[in-house]
């Protein structure tokens, strides 16, 4: 660090009487000295550099500060001061990359800029890596729609009760809004619920179309409870208290593999085919359907794309032949045997089919040319 304190005898005087040219060159001399040996550095070195740098920086060039902050923003032992220093002033330019991206900004230094600064400086925070509850209340109060936006977006965001609220809150009226929070992984049902009770029917039908498998079985299920109104299923069989048991499963957060399974393995083909719908998110008329037309298909592919296992699928082979048939051990085997083979990818884009053919009432006839073309691209 000899190469340091040769520069201590002239700052004093570069920082008074110095020109920008002078202070950048000498911020830009010194800073190297850090980039060069950052490794290396010792907690105390560092220390020494943050003394030197937070009085030069300022005075620096405009290109040199942005310059600095984009490389300082990379390394885990950058001088704090220097860069909470750089994330705090109004020069986007300058600020941004250390708000974006620097591990050694305190949470405390975040949430001050974050009550003060621009929206251009809140929209460089919401892209962090991880976001605490205190950083996203004041993000939620604080920011435009296009912070919001991206902040919901943001998979490392976590939320306070009241921040989830206000969330839910500025997406009224927001498709953009609402597709992003109805992805979320943490969204809660009672989340879900206001979400949805908030949002228009077209977007409604988008989020049902981006979200996983689960959330799209959660939708038809809130769906129903803010309607009243079970799915309507034209069939010779009666799904309705079925779907009612399954409604009241779902609040409870019963509505899972295992309870399939234990529909099925007991017979109750009504229960299983609600519950089997409301995780896949194919409407209970179109499996029906599909499983009355008497193949093992539709029962390999829906199980492969929502993840089964083998055993629950058997379970519902069987549970298409009744308590008082026997299925061919052969034809179990071979059952096995095409499921284990199977893609997931190829199962999902056959059970797209069935979900658009079911907002259109296609025949399930055409299952046969869903699953020849979805092989095909395989």
């Amino acid at each position: 660090m000899s190469v340091v304190a040769s520069w201590i005898p002239g700052l004093d005087e570069i920082v008074r009487r110095g020109d920008r040219k002078r202070r950048t060159e000498a911020a830009q001399r010194i800073a190297e000295l850090f980039f060069e040996q950052a490794a290396k550095l010792r907690p105390a070195h560092v220390a020494l550099l943050d003394g030197l740098l937070i009085d030069l920086v300022p005075l620096a060039e405009l290109s040199a500060r942005i310059d600095l902050s984009e490389r300082l923003s990379l390394h885990a032992n950058a001088p704090r001061n220097l860069v909470g220093q750089l994330a705090r002033e109004n020069e986007i330019l300058v600020a941004g990359p250390v708000l974006r991206r620097s591990p050694v900004i305190d949470e405390a230094i975040l949430v001050e800029i974050a009550g003060q600064k621009s929206q251009e400086h809140l929209l460089a925070m919401s892209e962090r890596q991880k976001l605490s509850t205190g950083l996203t209340d004041v993000l939620m109060r604080r920011g435009d729609r296009d912070v919001v936006r991206r902040t919901a977006g943001n998979a490392g965001a976590e939320f306070s009760m009241a921040g989830y609220s206000e969330l839910i809150r500025r997406a009224r009226g927001d498709g953009v809004l609402t597709l992003k929070v109805g992805q979320r992984d943490d969204l809660s049902q009672q989340a879900l619920q206001e979400l949805l009770s908030g949002s228009m029917d077209v977007v409604r039908r988008r989020l049902f179309e981006v979200v996983k498998p689960d959330r799209q079985a959660e939708i038809k299920i809130v769906m129903s409870a803010l309607t009243g109104v079970p799915e309507p299923v034209k069939s010779t069989r009666d799904f309705l208290p079925a779907q009612r048991k399954v409604l009241a499963l779902h609040r409870e957060g019963g509505v899972n593999e295992s309870a399939l399974l234990d529909f099925a393995k007991a017979f109750r083909y009504e229960e299983s085919i609600a519950v089997l719908s409301a995780m896949s998110g194919v409407a209970i008329a179109t499996l029906d359907r599909l499983i009355e037309a008497g193949r093992h298909d539709p029962m390999l592919v829906i199980g492969k794309a929502i993840g089964l296992e083998w055993a629950t699928v058997r379970a519902l082979i069987m549970l298409r032949f009744g308590q008082h048939r026997v299925a061919a051990p052969a034809d179990i085997e071979a059952a096995r045997a095409n499921f284990a083979r199977l893609m997931p990818s190829t199962a999902e884009r056959v059970v797209s089919f069935w979900k658009a053919g079911s907002r259109s009432d296609s025949s399930p006839s055409e299952y046969g040319r869903a699953m020849l073309a979805a092989t095909a691209r395989q």
